[in-house]
């Protein structure tokens, strides 16, 4: 794995095929210096709100705050500035734990507090990327932090993800409106959202206006759990998803249009690559029925999400070969 401190981003993660194959399976720039252009977010940190807050504004306490606004009439993953747009400190503890730091000031994107946020990536010997997420406030704040990595288990990023297969442990989706913002409700799995069991991205791809950029409400499990599953049978690579948090963005890339020349100087286009977001759900500062997201002084905000990687025996995903 290659991290650079803008952003935090992961700009490299190097997975064996069922064949010991080593390559590459996320999408972004081969030279650090093109992620500080503008980009989709490739392998980024998010936050300090990541996903969408409806016109960038909540009331608190009485007290109305308006963030940036930085997507149409809305605040997306931070603001103008978010924490994929900051260099963060780093500290390389060996070859297989790095921190980063970062100090988000009071009114940051106007956020209230000031903000220590440390974000931990670990390698372990299991084949696992492990993303402790950390931080304190002195004001009581909002926080959902989040990690935007664009994978392609084939490794090959003029495949598209449609013949991914994908299991998500939810029962419902936060229900949005025309401009993805949550109406609150929750609303049951049908056809084409429902991953409870193992099938084909494609499947419905194509019927959905954009294609999924949904929030899962995860099976309400105590602890570290796993939530999700993406395998590519012909590559044989699969990953598996743990984390403590209450739901997962799946996004397949859909505003990926061809303007971004990536590694290999590919153009990547739509549906190239997928994210996995373990996250609080959207808006969830205007929802008071949504699971909280406040951080206040003296709490530690603590988020745990695992991204465990095997190889399988093409069309038979359910025996690891090592």
């Amino acid at each position: 794995m290659r991290i650079i401190n803008w952003g935090g981003i992961i700009s490299h993660l190097f997975v064996p095929d069922a064949e010991g194959k080593l390559a590459d399976i996320v999408l972004g720039f081969e030279e650090p210096s093109d992620y500080l252009n503008e980009h989709p977010y490739f392998g980024a940190i998010v936050g300090r709100y990541a996903n969408r807050i409806n016109k960038g504004h909540f009331i608190y306490n009485g007290i109305s705050y308006q963030l940036t606004i930085n997507q149409g009439s809305h605040h997306l993953h931070g603001g103008i500035k978010g924490f994929d747009k900051v260099f963060w400190d780093c500290t390389q503890i060996d070859k297989k734990n790095l921190i980063l730091r970062y100090i988000s000031p009071d009114a940051d994107q106007g956020y209230p507090g000031t903000l220590r946020v440390q974000v931990k990536y670990s390698l372990s010997e299991h084949n696992e990327l492990r993303i402790d997420y950390k931080a304190t406030t002195d004001r009581t704040t909002f926080l959902n932090l989040s990690q935007h990595t664009y994978f392609n288990l084939s490794g090959i990023p003029k495949e598209t993800i449609a013949q991914h297969e994908l299991t998500i442990d939810a029962d419902y989706f936060t229900e949005i409106d025309d401009e993805m913002i949550p109406t609150g409700k929750l609303v049951p799995v049908d056809a084409r959202m429902n991953f409870k069991s193992r099938r084909n991205i494609g499947l419905y791809l194509n019927e959905l206006k954009h294609g999924y950029d949904h929030n899962y409400v995860l099976r309400n499990k105590k602890g570290l759990k796993k939530v999700a599953d993406l395998f590519h049978s012909t590559s044989g690579r699969l990953m598996e998803v743990y984390t403590t948090q209450p739901g997962l963005q799946f996004y397949t890339g859909n505003f990926l249009n061809g303007s971004i020349i990536g590694k290999g100087k590919e153009a990547y286009q739509k549906h190239r690559g997928l994210c996995l977001e373990t996250q609080h759900f959207p808006d969830s500062p205007n929802h008071q029925e949504f699971p909280s997201t406040l951080l206040r002084p003296g709490d530690l905000y603590h988020q745990t999400t695992i991204y465990k990687f095997s190889a399988l025996t093409p069309h038979h995903p359910d025996q690891s070969q090592w």
